[in-house]
């Protein structure tokens, strides 16, 4: 006989309140063995998004290809190629796209008789490697059991045929038609993907990350990893100035003030009222000026402005960068500190031993006895801006969901998740980093930044621990080989104030040669306690140029990196427009999309991304629940429970008969 410890009888005391007698027990056990046997869920893993909602949005829709690969496997027998490319789109924007094809069908009704049946066969398609319960559950509540009833009609066909064809006829007499047909488009994007991975960089550069956070936050299943411009923002959401006005800076250089302004209520107002009066005889913006414009109707006046609020907010930057680098010599960031080596009569900056000319000399507000000194109308302006951060209620939102579904790293099904990097030395080893006088490398490290990077939000406002927190999400963002900058510092002022390109280059930290290397990949693998040949490290951060004939698989297929260029500044460095992976019960499918050319020529033209997919990864059988964490999990609640009905049939718990057995 099985003696319990004390503990063990408690747990299973407490299980007991939710099995309280042999037939609940039993029933779960039952429910969840058979579960084991069924095929995992499909993983969709996209990085370095940055801000790109509308490509963003449509290979969310299509998931990577795999929502038109179901419309091919079910239709591709009975229906022309462009009108399953039609019927795709309408499963993607189906309330963009429902009105369109009504108009043109020379009977509605028809039409939507026949839309039904095939959106029907679809969804039986993909709901088929789910329990009938979990299928419910991401049917939209009132449609519930008409849907339901109608994806399961397979058994009761002879006896309900009339029943079913009723049914139908009924929704379209009624005009629901419509509502039930963006219902099951929408049921089918669920149930194609099980769980999105973000690996990393949903902000800055592209116009929108907003919109982006917006979609994550009602997607039903997903996990984000950090990467170096998202801790940038959790920075800004905290009040950190050094973040804030490196947030500004950078939305200000790609010209998308849209997300600040209209997408999280932030004014500027205060900004380019400080930037008017300070810099309104500045002679040289140049340096200062937008990247991109995507607004024909900008004036020169426009330009101006943006180059002048640009040169306000970054020069209070290099003030504020310098102020945290003084704060935190822990951050060995000293040699960054360049305000001071400024020769403002010689109009010449020192870097190191060498001497160069600066392309902007005119900065009324550094005093170069103490250059990191903010002017008092700086202060001001700092804490006006830092006062909006910290309102911004949709911004704090986003933030608090960054925090509750993300972190540095992730472990999942035999994967490891991480955007930036492992730092490593130049002889391969780990690199070691010390903080409060202890010593971190690897996954220490990253579970020590991801708790220091907690803090700066949650520590109680005015301690160390939240000042401290909040610079080191500035550092987390550019520091000295910060595992998600990955770079030995960050060219900042060279680039925006020397002209000489020698200066500007941003050394890449050994990792980004030694994964290239199988055994320094397993050897990471390893550290994070995942082995095995089915292992593999997903890794966003650094775009892959594919024009140039690199690949985005490395170490035979060890590690896989997925940033090929989603913002569109990238891509005529990447010669694409991302990778995505997708992880289904038959392996590893690594994306590669062409540049898309906008929701509204997807919708009008039926124009999907141009995808070219590969699996590199495939499995010889087919991959089941049991094999994965959630299996995993399954098997201990499955031991729990046998342990559970062991304790009734001894009576050492006494069962409660007259309790309902839990819905499965």
């Amino acid at each position: 006989m099985t003696i319990q410890s004390d503990d063990r009888r408690d747990y299973l005391r407490l299980l007991a309140r939710q099995y309280p007698n042999v037939q609940a027990a039993s029933s779960e056990i039952i429910h969840l063995q058979a579960i084991l046997h069924l095929p995992k869920g499909t993983e969709h893993f996209m990085s370095d998004l940055h801000g790109e909602a509308e490509a963003f949005v449509h290979i969310l829709n299509n998931a990577s290809g795999a929502v038109r690969e179901k419309v091919e496997i079910v239709l591709r027998d009975s229906l022309p190629a462009d009108e399953r490319a039609q019927l795709a789109t309408l499963i993607y924007y189906p309330e963009e796209k429902l009105e369109e094809l009504v108009q043109a069908a020379p009977d509605a009704a028809e039409w939507y008789r026949i839309t039904l049946g095939r959106l029907l066969e679809i969804c039986r398609l993909c709901a088929s490697k789910y329990t009938r319960s979990k299928v419910r559950r991401a049917m939209p509540p009132e449609t519930r059991d008409i849907i339901n009833e109608l994806l399961n009609k397979g058994n009761d066909i002879f006896n309900k045929r009339e029943y079913f064809e009723s049914v139908i006829s009924t929704i379209i007499d009624i005009d629901q038609a419509e509502y039930f047909i963006i219902s099951m488009c929408n049921l089918i994007k669920r149930l194609v993907v099980d769980h999105l991975h973000i690996v990393g960089d949903i902000f800055d550069r592209g116009p929108r990350a907003d919109i982006i956070m917006d979609l994550l936050m009602d997607h039903h299943s997903v996990d984000i990893q950090w990467g170096n411009h998202d801790v940038l923002w959790m920075g800004a959401a905290t009040g950190s100035r050094t973040c804030i006005a490196t947030v500004l800076s950078n939305s200000i250089t790609y010209n998308n003030l849209e997300m600040i302004e209209t997408g999280y209520g932030i004014s500027l107002r205060p900004l380019a009222l400080f930037a008017n009066e300070v810099y309104k005889c500045s002679a040289e913006q140049s340096c200062f000026q937008t990247k991109q414009v995507d607004d024909e109707s900008a004036t020169a006046k426009d330009l101006t402005m943006a180059a002048r609020m640009h040169k306000a907010i970054a020069v209070i930057q290099f003030k504020l960068e310098g102020q945290t680098i003084l704060r935190c010599p822990a951050f060995r960031m000293e040699d960054r500190l360049l305000l001071d080596k400024i020769d403002f009569a010689r109009g010449t900056v020192r870097i190191g031993d060498d001497e160069y000319p600066l392309r902007d000399t005119n900065f009324p507000t550094i005093d170069p006895a103490d250059p990191y000194r903010l002017s008092p109308e700086e202060h001001e302006l700092m804490a006006q801006l830092k006062n909006a951060f910290l309102r911004s209620e949709k911004l704090q939102r986003h933030i608090r969901f960054l925090y509750s579904k993300g972190g540095l790293y992730k472990c999942f099904n035999g994967n490891l998740l991480y955007h930036g990097c492992i730092p490593m030395t130049e002889d391969g080893q780990f690199m070691q980093f010390t903080f409060d006088h202890k010593t971190y490398s690897g996954k220490a490290l990253l579970d020590y930044a991801e708790t220091v990077a907690r803090q700066g939000y949650y520590a109680r406002e005015g301690t160390a621990e939240r000042q401290f927190g909040k610079d080191f999400l500035w550092f987390l963002w550019c520091g000295r080989h910060s595992p998600l900058f990955g770079r030995d510092h960050i060219a900042t002022f060279e680039r925006r104030l020397i002209a000489d390109q020698t200066i500007w280059a941003e050394p890449k930290n050994p990792y980004y040669s030694y994964y290239n290397e199988d055994e320094v990949c397993v050897r990471i693998l390893a550290e994070f306690g995942l082995e095995g040949e089915h292992c593999h490290i997903v890794n966003g951060h650094v775009p892959v140029k594919t024009k140039d004939g690199e690949s985005p698989i490395k170490a035979d297929g060890r590690l896989i990196v997925i940033d090929g260029g989603f913002c569109r500044a990238y891509q005529p460095t990447t010669g694409i427009a991302g990778y995505t992976l997708v992880y289904d019960s038959w392996g590893i499918h690594l994306t590669a999309h062409e540049p898309f050319s906008g929701k509204r020529d997807a919708i009008r033209n039926n124009k999907d991304i141009l995808s070219t997919s590969m699996a590199f990864d495939r499995s010889e059988a087919r991959i089941l629940i049991g094999e994965t964490d959630i299996g995993l999990r399954l098997k201990r609640m499955i031991g729990d429970l046998k342990d559970l009905l062991a304790a009734y049939r001894r009576g050492e718990i006494k069962e409660d008969n007259g309790a309902p057995v839990p819905p499965q």
